[in-house]
């Protein structure tokens, strides 16, 4: 999986938040009022679902799930990309 592959995935599944919203890859979906916390686990449980992840405690910081870019860089630093 590429980091293009990665971005696009977590693109789709953000699709239905975002309303067709414009989204650039480094926007705060959360601070924007897009999605709220509950989401956050949505989220996890997506990324470990997926892309066959098992996240620990140390991948459970917030920004690593409040921009496309921090989705991207949690999945491709658990997957070796």
């Amino acid at each position: 999986m590429t980091h293009d592959d990665a971005r696009q995935r977590i693109r789709e599944f953000l699709a239905p938040q975002l309303a067709g919203q414009p989204l650039a890859d480094s926007d705060d979906f959360f601070a924007l009022g897009y999605v709220n916390s509950l989401f956050a686990m949505q989220l996890a449980l997506f990324v470990e679902k997926d892309f066959g992840l098992t996240l620990g405690p140390g991948d459970m910081d917030f920004d690593n799930f409040r921009t496309v870019d921090g989705l991207v860089r949690l999945v491709t630093s658990k997957t070796g990309v």
